[in-house]
C-alpha cells in the first residue's frame, strides 16, 4: 500500500500488544477527507435506510435518550439542526451506502491485522456520528470489538473496566439479547477508576472488549466514525452471555459459569441458537419509538411530536 493511501500514521509495537486488553490511542490521516464534508455527510443523511439511522435527543427537558424522526428534512437542514441543537445521529453501517466507506473499512482492519498478532475480524461495520455542541452519550457499552475516530471537533470520553461494579453480569445479558439499549447504571464514584481521554481530530481509540464508556462534547460540532468487528473470542463471549440471559431470565436458573470453552459453553451455544432460530428474539428485542422531529428553527433542534405521532422501529 502506497504511504499516501494508508489509514494510521504509525501502529508501534506496544500498541499492538495491548490491543483488545487495554486501550490503544492511535492516530489516522482521515480527518481532512473529502468523505466528511458538509455537502458529502448531507447527502449521506438523506440517502441511508431510515432503519439505519438513530437520531436522538437530550438534555434540556430531556435526562435521557429520546428519538427523533428526520421528518423528510433535508441532509443541510439536519445538520443545521445538529449545529444549533442538542443531537447526536449515528448512521450504521455506512459501507453498505456509499463505496467509497466500504473500501475505507477494508483498508482500516487490512492494515491492523497487518501488524497485530493473531487479530483476524469478520462481521466489520462502520457508523458515521454526528453531534451537538455540548451534547453526550450515556454511560454504555458495545457488544461487538470497537473504536472511536475523531474527525472534526473535540470531544472527552472516560472509559470504564468492563468488570463489576461498573458493569454487572445481569446488564451484558440484557444488552447482547436486545431487551435493553446499551445504556446501564451509573454512579459518579466511577469517575475515579475511568481512563479519561480528550480527543482532538486525527485521534483513534480502541479499547478491552465492552467496556462501558460515556462522552462528552466540547463546545462545537462533533465527526466521529466508529468501527465495530467480531472475532472468534468475541463471538463466543456474545454466546456465553446470551445464554447465560435465557438461562438467568426465561428459566430462572442462576448461571455459574461464564466460561468460553467446555460442554456448558456449547449447551449454551446451542441454546443461543435455537432462540433466534425460533424467531423469539426478535419478538423480545427493543423497540425504538420517535417521540421527537427534527426542527433546525427550535431550540435544541427538535420539536416533540403527538402521540398519535409517535413512530416505532424494531432495532
Amino acid at each position: 500500500m502506497h504511504d499516501e493511501q494508508r489509514v494510521f500514521e504509525s501502529i508501534d509495537e506496544s500498541q499492538a500488544r495491548v490491543w483488545g486488553l487495554n486501550t490503544a490511542r492511535l492516530r489516522h490521516r482521515l480527518s481532512d477527507h473529502e468523505l466528511f464534508t458538509d455537502e458529502s455527510l448531507g447527502r449521506l443523511i438523506e440517502n441511508i435506510d431510515p432503519r439505519h439511522m438513530d437520531i436522538s435527543t437530550m438534555g434540556g427537558d430531556v435526562l435521557t435518550w429520546r428519538h427523533c424522526d428526520r421528518a423528510g428534512r433535508s441532509g443541510a437542514d439536519v445538520l443545521e439542526a445538529v449545529r444549533r441543537g442538542r443531537l447526536w445521529i449515528n448512521m450504521m453501517a455506512i459501507e453498505e451506502v456509499d463505496s467509497r466507506f466500504d473500501d475505507l473499512l477494508r483498508r482500516m482492519y487490512s492494515e491492523l491485522e497487518g501488524v497485530i498478532p493473531g487479530f483476524r475480524t469478520f462481521k466489520r461495520k462502520l457508523c458515521l456520528l454526528i453531534s451537538s455542541p455540548a451534547a453526550q452519550v450515556f454511560y454504555h457499552f458495545d457488544r461487538p470489538g470497537q473504536g472511536l475516530w475523531q474527525i472534526r471537533g473535540r470531544k472527552r470520553i472516560w472509559i470504564y473496566p468492563p468488570t463489576e461494579p461498573f458493569l454487572s453480569p445481569l446488564n451484558v445479558e440484557n444488552v447482547m439479547r436486545s431487551l435493553d439499549l446499551e445504556d446501564i447504571p451509573y454512579e459518579t464514584w466511577f469517575d475515579d477508576y475511568a481512563q479519561v481521554y480528550d480527543l482532538e481530530p486525527g485521534d483513534m481509540l480502541h479499547w478491552a472488549l465492552n467496556g462501558p464508556h460515556r462522552v462528552t462534547n466540547y463546545d462545537m460540532l462533533n465527526v466521529s466514525l466508529a468501527t465495530e468487528h467480531w472475532t472468534s473470542q468475541i463471538r463466543r463471549s456474545y454466546a456465553m452471555n446470551y445464554g447465560n440471559g435465557i438461562l438467568r431470565r426465561e428459566m430462572h436458573w442462576r448461571p455459574r459459569s461464564r466460561s468460553l470453552d467446555g460442554p456448558g459453553f456449547w449447551a449454551k451455544v446451542a441454546l443461543t441458537g435455537a432462540w433466534r432460530a425460533t424467531g423469539l428474539h426478535g419478538r423480545t428485542s427493543y423497540r425504538r419509538i420517535l417521540t421527537y422531529e427534527v426542527d433546525p428553527d427550535a431550540p435544541l433542534g427538535r420539536s416533540a411530536l403527538a402521540e398519535k405521532d409517535h413512530v416505532v422501529i424494531s432495532t
